[in-house]
């Protein structure tokens, strides 16, 4: 039995006051609070919750990513393991918690509402309506993860609304997904019960969701960068703000986490009460999570910074023990099982050629910090019949390989991954995890994708002789490797992909969302090209 006490100034954002304090807790839980008359030098708060991360994201098995957490102040997360369930399916799930299990740190998970996401692609599982209903009817399970498919909501389809419906019967909060949606189609995807949303990329759209209700969770990731447009909404709606991740790639976590969103808040002058209860309170009142929030009771789940304008994190505690102090983590490394999905043979560059069927292209325009693509005609370059990468005006060849069988590739152009030479390759391509690659020439692009192939996972890079992989064999989107050497390796890719002219912030995660068909405008799966608006698919010719 632990038993100990702390003295530090106490921010209680519930009461919304800060005073000095000793605090006494035993037994993993805060039993006593007294307020004392000293002048003490450090502060202490409750630890910061994402509250929408897909861990899977991170290429770091949940102890792992746990252990590098800790160090910034998080002490639990809202876990959506929609990716390794599109390779795994429900085994996937159990999967990952039951390494999550194995290290002092408050990880809730999802059901997997969309698995597949569409039927417009090839993942490895499917998880239907039934499933959902075994799935929450567990502990582990607290909430009906993303609704990725609101057309489905929308125009209900009837295998949506069963999922929906088991999890009101379960009285588990549904989770949204519905970027740039808004007026009667807004409205009739959140009146289905689902009450987030985390895809606001718009400050417009995001205050029409809020004035009818819905909880928007400020997204800041690796890709996806929303904070700036976002976080003024935080002053007029505080009840309604939660801060997360969504995806966050290994090298930016070393960096940093939710103490992110909460400094750059602060630094904008907003409330301190109103911003740490986006990073933890909202979280727990919504989700109904037993993560303590410094009350009499609790479960001792808190950290302890310098001071309110540097809030360096000095140590953190879950359930009373300290898991992390001054940069250093105490989780310790557990090595998790290899499972695994992928089932492709090695490819030829031939497999890569596109043939010309017209003088205009229909390219997938990549946005910096951002999810969303735009739909951009190009002219063809062709030789020798052939549609090929035009370097010179940025409009580079790009492709899609189903993972888990021989299939034709599909493939299409993009523009400003920026590459002048080269082809860079991932499998943690969201949703179903196909290899999705760009490059300059069929010959760097096979490379990049059989080095994936041969390692069955990972991401890579090719450049005539040279060849830079980051094997990832857990789900082909995972590794057992310590986060700092797997950050080290991300960086090297990333560095070089960057050296080679991407000049994308994050070209290996934004590369990642170009097979997410659910997220307008263009997209490319393993089964063609695809209208995100129309939500059909479209041809890469213009006739």
């Amino acid at each position: 039995m632990m038993n100990y006490k702390i003295k530090a100034n106490l921010i209680d954002i519930i009461a919304r006051e800060t005073f000095p304090a000793e605090v006494i807790i035993s037994d993993s839980k805060i039993t006593s609070i007294k307020r004392i008359n000293e002048k003490l030098d450090t502060y202490i708060l409750p630890g910061f919750i994402d509250a929408h991360v897909h861990i899977e994201s991170s290429m770091l098995v949940p102890s792992e990513f746990a252990k590098i957490a800790v160090k910034h102040g998080t002490v639990g997360t809202i876990s959506d393991p929609h990716e390794i369930a599109n390779v795994l399916g429900i085994p996937g799930v159990d999967y990952m918690i039951e390494n999550a299990k194995q290290v002092p740190f408050h990880f809730y998970f999802g059901a997997p509402s969309c698995v597949p996401a569409t039927q417009f692609e090839t993942a490895g599982a499917v998880i239907d309506a039934n499933d959902i209903d075994q799935l929450l009817s567990r502990k582990e399970i607290v909430y009906l993860a993303e609704m990725m498919n609101f057309p489905g909501v929308i125009y209900k389809d009837e295998e949506v609304l069963k999922k929906i419906a088991f999890a009101k019967k379960h009285g588990k909060p549904i989770d949204g997904h519905a970027p740039g949606l808004m007026g009667e189609g807004m409205k009739n995807y959140f009146d289905a019960g689902i009450t987030t949303d985390h895809e606001c990329f718009g400050y417009t759209e995001a205050l029409e969701k809020l004035k009818h209700g819905v909880k928007i969770l400020i997204r800041e990731g690796s890709a996806a960068k929303n904070f700036d447009t976002l976080i003024p909404l935080l002053k007029e709606f505080p009840e309604q703000i939660m801060f997360c991740c969504d995806d966050k790639h290994p090298d930016n976590l070393i960096e940093s986490h939710i103490n992110d969103h909460v400094k750059r808040a602060l630094n904008q002058g907003h409330d301190l009460y109103d911003v740490l209860r986006a990073a933890s309170y909202n979280v727990v009142q919504h989700y109904n999570l037993p993560i303590g929030l410094l009350q009499i009771g609790d479960k001792a789940d808190f950290i302890e910074i310098d001071n309110h304008n540097d809030f360096n994190i000095l140590k953190t505690y879950i359930s009373g023990e300290l898991v992390a102090e001054n940069g250093e983590s105490f989780i310790q490394s557990v090595t998790a099982p290899i499972v695994n999905n992928f089932n492709c043979n090695l490819k030829k560059p031939s497999d890569f050629e596109i043939k010309s069927e017209g003088e205009k292209l229909r390219v997938i325009e990549a946005l910096d910090g951002q999810l969303i693509t735009h739909e951009i005609l190009a002219e063809t370059l062709v030789i020798n019949g052939f549609a090929e990468s035009n370097i010179e005006e940025d409009i580079l060849k790009i492709a899609v390989v189903n993972r888990y069988y021989d299939a034709p590739v599909s493939t299409a152009f993009i523009k400003n991954l920026g590459l002048k030479s080269g082809a860079i390759a991932s499998c943690v391509a969201h949703d179903c995890h196909n290899i999705v690659v760009v490059g300059t020439n069929d010959e760097d692009i096979c490379k990049a994708v059989n080095a994936i192939i041969k390692a069955k996972g990972g991401i890579s890079l090719a450049n005539g002789n040279e060849e830079i992989a980051l094997e990832l064999p857990i789900a082909g989107i995972m590794t057992n490797l310590p986060g700092e050497e797997v950050a080290e390796l991300y960086i090297k890719l990333d560095r070089r992909a960057k050296e080679l002219g991407s000049k994308l912030r994050a070209p290996y995660m934004s590369l990642s969302f170009m097979a997410l068909l659910v997220i307008p405008e263009l997209k490319l799966s393993d089964k063609g090209l695809f209208n995100g608006k129309s939500f059909e698919f479209t041809d890469v010719f213009v006739k």
